[in-house]
């Protein structure tokens, strides 16, 4: 159990920390959610206790942000927060409430072991962001991991389109960051390391995004001829906000399988 510990320690220290929202309202999740993805943070949404309760399991050390106004079937929050905190004792657990009454938030911070603040549900949630924000870098989310990173699938519709000696490469995105892309070709096209790459079109889902990008190198992998394309700062910021999306949706994907 030690050396399960240590990995899950150095796992964290290196690609960070996950954060649930459990039952999320519609404000939380178009102003708070939306604004730790474009601050790089790994963010989740969830919708059932039993099987997010499961998937702390595996993520154990996880910052849990919940919307107690909701109610789970035959059980008091008090005690599924209890369970899991018997469980998985380095989850770190935050709470969004419509009860504004202070003995019941002094009282429930107390009993619950609530560390990562205690919100008020409610439309304009710009101060909350910037507590949550704060929260989040004092606990080291992040780790070591700089940007948010998505792998794509090779049937997936994410791809790449650069203008290239007078005619056009057509390939496959295998990852994406705001960073950059690591992306194949169906033939090897010979990029340059360093050369420029004016008016690339990556295709993410249904965007269709401009970028400008410089050759950072390639790899062989399995056969295949990665190249890996870092974007100048040309690109433009609504572009950096849309790959933040697609990220964030791609790795909402993900997680859903990983519930189910």
């Amino acid at each position: 159990m030690d050396g399960e510990n240590k990995t899950n320690d150095s796992q964290s220290e290196l690609l960070g920390k996950k954060v649930f929202f459990l039952y999320p309202t519609t404000p939380v999740v178009n102003q708070v959610i939306f604004e730790l993805v474009q601050n790089e943070y790994e963010a989740y949404t969830a919708k059932d206790p039993t099987r997010l309760a499961r998937l702390l399991k595996k993520y154990p050390d996880s910052i849990i942000y919940i919307n107690t106004d909701e109610k789970i079937t035959g059980v008091e929050w008090d005690k599924w927060i209890g369970t899991v905190l018997s469980t998985t004792p380095k989850v770190k657990i935050g709470i969004f409430s419509s009860n504004t009454d202070e003995e019941y938030r002094e009282k429930f911070i107390k009993s619950n072991r609530v560390t990562c603040g205690f919100f008020t549900n409610k439309i304009d949630l710009s101060k909350t962001t910037e507590s949550i924000l704060e929260i989040l870098n004092e606990q080291n989310v992040k780790g070591r991991r700089k940007y948010l990173r998505a792998r794509t699938d090779r049937e997936s519709d994410a791809t790449i389109n650069i203008p290239h000696a007078g005619d056009f490469l057509n390939g496959v995105i295998k990852d994406v960051s705001v960073v950059g892309v690591s992306c194949v070709f169906p033939h090897d096209p010979g990029l340059s390391k360093n050369s420029v790459l004016k008016n690339v079109q990556i295709k993410l889902a249904s965007m269709i995004l401009k970028v400008e990008s410089v050759v950072f190198g390639s790899r062989d992998e399995l056969g295949e001829k990665i190249y890996v394309l870092i974007f100048t700062q040309r690109i433009d910021p609504t572009v950096r906000v849309k790959i933040r999306k697609y990220i964030q949706k791609n790795l909402q994907n993900k997680m859903d399988l990983e519930t189910n």
